[in-house]
């Protein structure tokens, strides 16, 4: 809501809690990003099998929610820490497991994905390609509501602006802070939703529904979301507050999807390469 002492800057003061139980304990946003996230990858997987766009039958698509749960969920937290704040988990080994104080982080939850569907292709004897294909377009609307969920709890800011749509972030500032001293900054948090959640989840949609992309070049498909999540991702990092110190002078969430950007890459030349050889062997 707006604030008394600086009109011109929304304030962002939402409470994290959708339901609250104690100081502590309760119901949050952030936790109702990740299942509602769940049940959006579940719904899509239903609707490619009734429509002839996966193989992956009910049964193979079980197993994949359960393993991409746990991948998320795991990867991204062990990411968090083991990427953005190892010295934590040296010093409080206990912390990895106080997931009330948030900590998650985007690329560790790819690993995550990566084994479970590694762990799947195995278990219903899938083409891993075309399942990475279908995995890539059930990231996007997670990434979204994560992103939302950041803005809801404070978090995460953008870096300090005075653009009219600039927020100001009470947690951004020491604790006891007057709101009127508190600088406004980029809602980098809406930036980040609109570009990994918003843009990909139509991308992803239109070329998997209006394009015999992940026919012709199972794999194509997973390459180009790996490769547009980097560049997005970097995009929105210059905008974004770093969270930890830089690595070469990038922030962390830029370099580490440098490598993204190298395993995209070689999606595309490996599902090129594949479907040039399946052409010149056809009769």
């Amino acid at each position: 809501m707006p604030s008394n002492a600086a009109p011109s800057y929304w304030v962002d003061n939402f409470s994290p809690f959708l339901i609250r139980f104690s100081d502590s304990f309760g119901i949050r946003y952030y936790g109702l990003a990740y299942v509602l996230a769940f049940v959006i990858a579940a719904l899509l997987l239903r609707l490619y099998w009734r429509a002839g766009r996966s193989a992956l039958d009910p049964k193979a698509q079980s197993s994949l929610m359960i393993a991409v749960v746990i991948g998320v969920l795991v990867g991204g937290r062990l990411g968090y820490f083991l990427l953005y704040s190892p010295e934590t988990l040296v010093r409080e080994p206990l912390a990895l497991f106080q997931i009330w104080d948030g900590g998650m982080a985007s690329h560790g939850g790819f690993v995550g994905v990566c084994l479970a569907l590694i762990w799947v292709v195995r278990k219903h004897r899938l083409q891993w390609r075309p399942t990475a294909d279908v995995l890539a377009t059930l990231a996007p609307p997670g990434l979204f509501l994560g992103r939302i969920a950041n803005f809801i709890n404070g978090e995460l800011w953008g870096k300090v602006s005075h653009v009219p749509w600039a927020v100001i972030f009470p947690k951004s500032a020491p604790m006891g802070t007057p709101v009127m001293e508190i600088p406004p900054r980029h809602p980098s948090q809406l930036y980040e939703a609109l570009l990994e959640g918003l843009f990909l989840a139509i991308y992803t949609q239109l070329r998997f529904w209006r394009n015999g992309v992940t026919g012709e070049k199972p794999g194509h498909l997973a390459g180009e979301f790996l490769i547009l999540y980097a560049v997005v991702r970097a995009i929105g990092e210059m905008f974004r507050e770093p969270d930890a110190s830089l690595l070469f002078g990038l922030s962390r969430g830029t370099f580490y999807s440098l490598f993204l950007i190298l395993g995209g890459l070689a999606l595309l030349v490996s599902s090129r390469r594949d479907a040039g050889k399946a052409a010149k062997d056809l009769p």
